[in-house]
């Protein structure tokens, strides 16, 4: 069961990632010591790894989020939230990225477990950072988290990657990661 009244953290990454390392593990471990509530999806990759930990540290403290239709992975039989697509015979990027939106909206914080390439991943950072909370990115051909609380830092992040992968977002994306007049909330570490 999510716990009422704790601070809510989305966890959410690239679907090409399913084996994590001892590190991102170690962030997770200080999710689960400091009792925040969970909010992850229903994916194959990174969210299905984080449901596989989760359960084997005997977390109650997640919410699945699915589309409607049913849930593709909830290992810990957590809760669900069932997201109402607004085209329910689309099953595409836009279908899927409602339940995403709808997780940054809800969340306090954010763990993004990032490829470099992954839109969706991106897509959930900017939607945090666009309002105005904050979000750890795991840059995974680095093996290095960045704390991202502004368009600054997320400029600076994308810097990290390849250019290809700033040619594929949409002009909104682009503008605000590229805009230095983001809010740029308090600075303490986040887990």
């Amino acid at each position: 069961m999510a716990m009422k009244g704790k601070p809510k953290v989305f966890i959410a990454g690239s679907r090409r990632l399913s084996r994590l390392g001892a590190d991102v593990w170690q962030r997770i471990d200080n999710i689960i010591e400091r009792g925040l509530a969970v909010l992850v999806g229903d994916a194959n990759g990174v969210d299905k790894a984080v449901q596989q930990y989760l359960a084997s540290r005997g977390y109650a403290g997640v919410t699945v989020f699915c589309m409607e239709g049913g849930c593709r992975n909830n290992v810990g039989e957590w809760p669900t939230r069932i997201i109402a697509s607004p085209d329910a015979s689309r099953h595409d990027f836009a279908h899927y990225s409602t339940k995403d939106r709808e997780m940054a909206r809800e969340a306090d914080y954010g763990l993004m477990l990032w490829d470099g390439r992954s839109r969706g991943t991106l897509t959930s950072a900017v939607d945090l950072v666009r309002n105005g909370k904050p979000v750890v990115v795991y840059l995974a051909p680095e093996k290095s988290f960045h704390e991202v609380r502004d368009s600054d830092q997320l400029a600076n992040l994308l810097k990290r990657v390849d250019p290809s992968v700033l040619e594929v977002l949409d002009g909104d994306l682009q503008s605000f990661a590229l805009d230095s007049r983001a809010p740029r909330p308090g600075s303490a570490r986040l887990f």
